[in-house]
């Protein structure tokens, strides 16, 4: 068996989950040892294994078709989680929705993160076999390590006694990042940071205005960070609180669990089946609930769920992903 990964807009997209999501598909298929390819030039695969919804990979299934190779899809995005992104993003999310549905019509089969995310395919009316399976986490980047931890905390200059929040997304209101901000100014004696970036050009006035100084002074937008410092981030703080609106998944939120830290969620159905409030994580509907989450956590008036968290990830490691990738790829080739 040869697998043909394919991924519209790699670089574009590599500091997105999405992009996350190719490394980790590499990884599982060495993993399970299935041979595999990216380059798109490719004509002796058995299966091509899509990501992304462009141009280019409407060409690349219209030509696997025609070759008589097996389609597989994987359904990252959704309708829903395009809206409130880019801007016009609200006003272009049906014509996204319809070109999907176009393009996952043409697999033999559809991957997508979760049974949230199979629920919503299956209501754009899509007939074909669809299977949830998760995009994994690679528990042993983020296991917590005291020299990656120091490294973070010398390159943001944290003192011994604060307490940090961080979250890690792209600048979309989705994505809670007003929430994010307002918490912040909330609990002024807690310093919280944001991970990631987006062109600033791209996103609405409003965001791009936080983003750029309309924060309060304990609220920091350093960027997009790999390697040691963001992985010392995610064990070396005190809590992620990731106040997203809409998720297929949410690989920032596996990170988070893997390295044994307390999470905070935003309750939505995505999570619904993994994620259990008080268990595993903490759940809130409201900046009022959120806030008293955060200060129940950070002054251990809240018991810690880390080690039930890391629990969720071992079971979404990504050796058990290529397992389940490869049952997918036998049953369209079979």
């Amino acid at each position: 068996m040869k697998v043909l990964l394919y991924f519209e807009g790699e670089k574009l997209l590599a500091k997105s989950g999405i992009g996350r999501a190719l490394e980790h598909q590499k990884r599982a298929l060495t993993d399970v040892g299935i041979d595999y390819t990216t380059d798109p030039s490719c004509t002796d695969y058995d299966v091509i294994h899509l990501n992304t919804y462009g141009l280019k990979s409407r060409w690349m299934a219209n030509r696997a078709k025609k070759a008589g190779k097996k389609i597989v899809y994987h359904a990252h995005s959704t309708e829903e989680d395009f809206r409130n992104s880019f801007i016009g993003s609200n006003q272009l999310a049906p014509l996204v929705k319809k070109n999907l549905v176009s393009l996952y019509g043409k697999a033999d089969y559809l991957i997508t993160p979760t049974e949230y995310s199979k629920n919503l395919l299956e209501s754009y009316g899509l007939k074909g076999p669809i299977k949830a399976i998760s995009n994994g986490v690679d528990l042993e980047k983020y296991q917590p390590s005291e020299e990656k931890e120091a490294q973070f905390k010398e390159y943001f200059k944290i003192q011994p006694t604060e307490k940090i929040i961080i979250c890690v997304g792209l600048f979309f209101e989705r994505k809670g990042l007003k929430d994010f901000v307002a918490l912040a100014e909330a609990c002024p004696d807690y310093r919280f940071i944001w991970f990631g970036h987006t062109p600033l050009a791209s996103i609405p006035r409003d965001i791009r205005q936080i983003v750029t100084g309309a924060h309060p002074s304990n609220c920091e937008f350093p960027g997009y960070i790999k390697g040691d410092i963001i992985e010392g981030a995610f064990s070396g703080a005190d809590l992620f609180f990731f106040p997203s609106y809409e998720e297929t998944e949410g690989i920032v939120v596996l990170e988070a669990l893997a390295s044994h830290q307390n999470v905070l969620v935003r309750d939505i159905p995505v999570y619904d089946g993994w994620l259990q409030d008080k268990v595993n994580c903490y759940k809130g509907t409201s900046n009022q609930e959120f806030e008293a989450c955060i200060k129940g956590i950070l002054e251990g008036t809240l018991p810690e769920l880390k080690e039930n968290g890391f629990q969720v990830a071992e079971n979404k490691s990504i050796k058990t992903i290529g397992e389940e990738l490869q049952a997918v790829y036998e049953t369209v080739l079979n």
